[in-house]
């Protein structure tokens, strides 16, 4: 202890220490000079010093130094930089607009930051991906896409085409906060994760971070996605879009007011199901298939210390097959995500910037059969509502303060089915609402202790209540059998039913062994109160959430992480190596036989145990030049550990392998620009294939007629599906006559899976008696989701 207060009091001094000397600051706005947007992670560098700070997420820098004369250096890649002479005697507020640079040449650049961010900064297990490098790369159908952009980044992997969501380091996909304008998002796929939710149009910076979390970040265990949306053109009108081949884009934007305030409404939606419609077969008339998103975004300069943000996101999924002839009732799903962020920035001071925001969250899914005996309509919905200040101080040049407070409110109904006919067996059945709030605060601070050494050490506290009204349960049984519930208590609304707290601290440390490299190391504990219960190998947007509740622990997970950082040839050449181990307790699981869906005592199906992930990634990325993109390789293992499943002989649970573990992941991108015209781009990636459980037996009724398949062993995920690696090819076309006319276009060809590879999705088993009817034979198959290559065409617009 004695320790710690002592290592407190040593950066307590260093941070407070030169106040004898006279302080001035310069703050202000970086902004694109295009269109007003602000520039995230731009510099701000005192011209022969190493002195320097980065603008915020709204484009915000405040610097604090000696009175004098100087020389400040603003920069940011794909811009002009600039430099502004500046005596300092008082506190000075500067506004700066960067241009493009127009006389580089037309490279796709895969980094928005400076150069030698990746080395200097305190950032460790962070990945930034430029827009103009995700809308290069070969795309599924010609559906540029965020999500699966990320996966082909080190640390980061999915079970496969067709499975919602991504998994970073061993966790689960409910392990990822995905923000959008800050804002929730619980299923970040469309059509079962084959594309994402996120419209490229209206999309400004996606950064992922994987380790070293900042204080200001909690509620999931693996990782931050976080999606920014373009704040829209304050300078004149504009108009993009993309005419692709299954969906068809369409963004408007410009100024309310010049220069003071500007709007964007981005929308987008697929069309197969128009073309249903045009069937002479009247099945498919009446089905439905598609999906639509509707992303919009207003922002008001108030004045000079004050800017207002209002933004939304409306999104559906839609599927739907009626059978004309009657034979069957038909079908329904649907999924969707609604949110809503309001946030205010406010100027308290020129060293202090506050953004307050209240958000709301709406996750919905349903199901149903539409007519006939079996004829039932279930449906199901999250709310969140939120609010949270956050305030970052300047202290000085060497010490950035952040801090801030936020509460959740959690509203589930996990499930309400109501008959959709009179001949229906189904009875009506609602589960229980479910309430909770999760509340938390935080303190962060960044600070360069010397020229070469900096950390980033900080405190987040998170409490959580679960609320009545709720009649709750204790659950008992032995191992894989299904628990029994007991102690029957009623609370009333709003009152206690379970309260956690956990302190998670946060630490970072970066060290520069000189210009070109550096060490890096960080601490991280997460704690997590929402959890996904699947009982599949990939989670599909029908998955079950659910609160920590009395039975349901918080998940905890605690990652230490070491990495090494080198640029060469002048920060063209950019690589990292990163390993990880993480710990995590309160994993959940599900006994054999576990049933999901509208079941009252779900948590009686539920076991719980610890969980364990541990890697090395390494990466390579070109940063300019006519070629550029990268290289990435995972070696990685995630295991779990659950009472009651892969039992020894001694009744002691044993390590398996997660549904989500991969040992080697290897993904490469090349962006290739040939001339103004023409560009090409490539993707390759390889993956283990998952882990799933096989059966090694079976029971056979009425002399082999019937059989069941069984796994005598009880062991989980015993087998691996064959190894998924696949191949995609673009190439864009740039017309000349586009650099003398405001409409510009541009054609995109793509082809997915270039060699036709047939991955598999998974093995699953059937019975077949072709040749032998007197006894069924049991046989595996392989479910590939694609088997064949996939061409599109896109052609894409801005005016």
């Amino acid at each position: 202890m004695k320790q710690h207060i002592f290592i407190f009091l040593i950066c307590l001094g260093t941070t407070l220490s030169g106040w004898a000397q006279t302080k001035v600051t310069i703050s202000g706005y970086m902004r694109d000079g295009a269109n007003g947007e602000g520039l995230i992670g731009a510099t701000v560098q005192i011209k022969g010093q190493t002195t320097g700070t980065v603008t915020n997420e709204y484009g915000f820098y405040s610097l604090t130094i000696p009175q004098g004369n100087y020389t400040l250096v603003y920069q940011y890649i794909g811009y002009l930089s600039q430099e502004k002479a500046v005596t300092l005697q008082a506190n000075q507020k500067i506004d700066i607009q960067l241009s493009a640079d127009q006389v580089q040449i037309q490279e796709v650049v895969v980094t928005e930051t400076r150069p030698d961010n990746n080395v200097r900064s305190m950032d460790m297990g962070v990945s930034k991906l430029e827009m103009k490098a995700i809308r290069s790369m070969p795309a599924l159908l010609g559906e540029v896409d965020v999500v699966r952009s990320i996966q082909l980044l080190p640390g980061v992997s999915t079970v496969g085409e067709g499975a919602s969501g991504f998994n970073v380091r061993g966790g689960g996909v409910d392990q990822n906060l995905i923000l959008l304008d800050e804002a929730p998002v619980y299923n970040s796929s469309h059509l079962m994760g084959f594309f994402s939710v996120f419209n490229p149009d209206a999309v400004k910076d996606v950064k992922l971070i994987k380790g070293g979390i900042p204080a200001q970040y909690g509620g999931r265990l693996s990782s931050l996605l976080d999606v920014r949306m373009k704040e829209g053109n304050n300078k004149k009108f504009g108009l993009s879009g993309g005419i692709g081949t299954i969906s068809s884009r369409l963004t408007v934007e410009g100024p309310i007011q010049k220069d003071k305030s500007s709007f964007i409404i981005s929308g987008r939606r697929s069309y197969a199901d128009m073309f249903l419609k045009l069937s002479s077969d009247e099945d498919l008339k009446n089905n439905q298939l598609y999906f639509y998103d509707l992303s919009a975004k207003v922002n008001f300069t108030l004045s000079p210390k004050d800017r207002l943000f209002v933004s939304g996101y409306f999104g559906k999924d839609a599927f739907k097959f009626e059978d004309a002839s009657g034979n069957s009732g038909g079908f329904k799903m649907n999924w969707g995500n609604k949110t809503g962020t309001v946030r205010w920035n406010h100027l308290f001071s020129d060293r202090m910037f506050a953004n307050f925001t209240a958000v709301y969250s709406d996750y919905d899914y349903q199901l149903g059969v539409l007519s006939g005996s079996q004829a039932f309509e279930w449906t199901s919905h999250i709310y969140n509502y939120s609010g949270k200040a956050d305030f970052s101080y300047y202290l000085n040049a060497r010490n950035t303060i952040t801090f801030g407070i936020s509460a959740i409110r959690y509203q589930f109904e996990p499930g309400k089915a109501i008959p959709k006919s009179e001949e229906s067996i189904f009875n009506p059945l609602e589960l229980a609402h479910q309430n909770s709030i999760e509340y938390a605060a935080y303190i962060d601070n960044e600070q360069q202790l010397t020229p070469q050494l900096s950390v980033q050490y900080g405190l987040r506290f998170s409490a959580y209540n679960y609320l009545g009204a709720m009649t709750v349960y204790d659950y008992v049984g032995e191992n894989n059998e299904k628990k029994v519930p007991v102690n029957q208590r009623t609370y009333g609304k709003g009152e206690s039913i379970s309260f956690y707290t956990n302190p998670e601290p946060r630490f970072s440390l970066r060290y520069n062994l000189n210009e070109r490299s550096s060490i890096k190391a960080s601490y991280n504990r997460m704690a997590q109160y929402v959890h996904l219960i699947s009982n599949t190998t990939a989670a599909s947007p029908l998955d079950v959430w659910s609160p920590t509740t009395n039975n349901i622990k918080p998940e905890l997970a605690d990652q230490i992480a070491v990495g090494y950082f080198r640029n060469f040839k002048n920060n063209m050449f950019e690589t990292s190596a990163e390993v990880f181990y993480k710990t995590m307790k309160n994993q959940i699981d599900y006994r054999d036989g576990a049933e999901v869906l509208l079941n009252q005592e779900l948590e009686g199906d539920l076991l719980y145990g610890d969980g364990r992930a541990y890697g090395l990634e390494l990466y390579v990325k070109k940063n300019s030049g006519k070629l550029t993109g990268w290289v990435s390789y995972t070696l990685s293992r995630s295991e779990r550990k659950i009472d009651g499943l892969n039992m020894n002989k001694e009744g002691e649970a044993q390590w398996y392998a997660a549904k989500y573990d991969r040992t080697h992941i290897l993904s490469a991108v090349g962006i290739y620009t040939f001339n103004k015209k023409w560009s090409f781009s490539s993707n390759f990636s390889y993956t283990t294939g998952v882990a799933t459980t096989f059966p090694n037996a079976r029971y056979e009724v009425e002399d082999g007629t019937l059989v069941v398949p069984h796994n005598t062993e009880g062991t989980r995920n015993n087998y691996r599906v064959p190894a998924y690696h696949r191949l995609d090819l673009s190439a864009t076309l740039t017309p000349a006559k586009n650099e003398h006319r405001r409409w510009k276009s541009e054609w995109v060809f793509s082809i997915y899976n270039v060699y036709a590879k047939r991955n598999p999705f998974t093995v699953y088993f059937r019975q077949n008696d072709e040749n032998n009817a007197s006894k069924i034979q049991t046989e595996a198959v392989r479910l590939s989701i694609f088997g064949s290559i996939l061409p599109s065409v896109t052609y894409n617009f801005k005016f």
